[in-house]
């Protein structure tokens, strides 16, 4: 049984910065690309960062310069560091798993955390 196990979110202060974590289990994690989704209150989810099975990686273009996605393989762990938080990335931060071997617009065998909250103010 797969299972994808968010954590590290919380309340930060605008300017600060969270780490999240999501350990994977129950799966052969090398072979998955592993993103970081989010979804604030109204809105879609969306793609906040993506790393490939080469450690490729991809960002929304509102994070980058400021969050980085890491993996490790041996940890089945994989790391989303954000700096420089700004209220407008307060929302619920998921973890994503998606077969290398699919499109990625095919998500038919995706896995997903349970979300994290992620809550910028002061």
């Amino acid at each position: 049984q797969v299972q994808l196990v968010e954590s590290g979110g919380g309340l930060v202060q605008p300017g600060g910065s969270l780490r999240l974590s999501c350990a994977a289990s129950g799966m052969i994690f090398s072979i998955y690309v592993m993103g970081w989704y989010r979804r604030t209150p109204g809105n879609q989810r969306e793609l906040v960062a993506r790393i490939r099975i080469n450690s490729r990686t991809n960002y929304a273009d509102s994070v980058k310069g400021r969050f980085t996605i890491s993996r490790d393989n041996a940890k089945n762990t994989v790391y989303l560091q954000m700096n420089s938080l700004k209220p407008e990335d307060t929302a619920v931060y998921y973890c994503n798993a998606h077969p290398y071997y699919y499109s990625d617009s095919d998500t038919s065998s995706d896995y997903w955390g349970q979300g994290t909250q992620v809550t910028v103010s002061s």
